[in-house]
């Protein structure tokens, strides 16, 4: 006999309620439950950063937490930046003009780690990105451009000035 619990999780603005097993993790929740297909699924060990998302503000591993965790609470997914692909999040579209991804696999969960942390550091230094950014990899861009990315959105976000961002080739 499986156990199923209730649970009751507001997700990028909008109340959800579901049963679900005590074991499903976040990640496969929103995946194939909610069909937020957006936060993806790397190493599944927290290791990658690609299944990154908001849990009341604070960005997380989803496949680290079990979906019953997020009853009660907020989760914001990459789905959740921006209202639709005409109105992008100031991040992503500095991700964009910068050229901060290839692929793309990693991308949701680079721009789910560096929203609280332009919030929190809206001047951040490029040290102060890259420590941001240690625990998300990616193994195509060479990180040159997403930290451009990131100093791009931060200026645009305070309403500083903005320069051409410089492209770097990828290694």
């Amino acid at each position: 006999m499986t156990t199923t619990i209730p649970i009751r999780v507001t997700v990028n603005g909008r109340v959800y309620e579901r049963t679900v097993e005590p074991r499903l993790l976040l990640s496969d929740f929103l995946r194939h439950e909610l069909e937020l297909t957006g936060t993806h699924v790397g190493c599944e060990h927290g290791v990658c950063g690609a299944c990154t998302v908001l849990f009341d503000g604070v960005a997380v591993r989803s496949c680290l937490m079990f979906a019953v965790q997020a009853h009660g609470h907020e989760v914001m997914t990459v789905e959740g930046l921006s209202p639709d692909p005409n109105h992008l999040h100031p991040l992503q579209q500095a991700f964009h003009e910068a050229h901060g991804l290839q692929c793309g696999f990693c991308t949701p969960g680079f721009l789910m780690t560096l929203v609280p942390f332009l919030q929190e550091n809206p001047d951040p230094t490029e040290e102060q990105i890259r420590l941001a950014i240690s625990g998300n990899l990616c193994r195509c861009t060479g990180y040159e451009n997403i930290v451009t990315a990131v100093r791009l959105a931060a200026a645009k976000m305070a309403g500083r000035p903005v320069a051409a961002p410089t492209h770097h080739a990828s290694s």
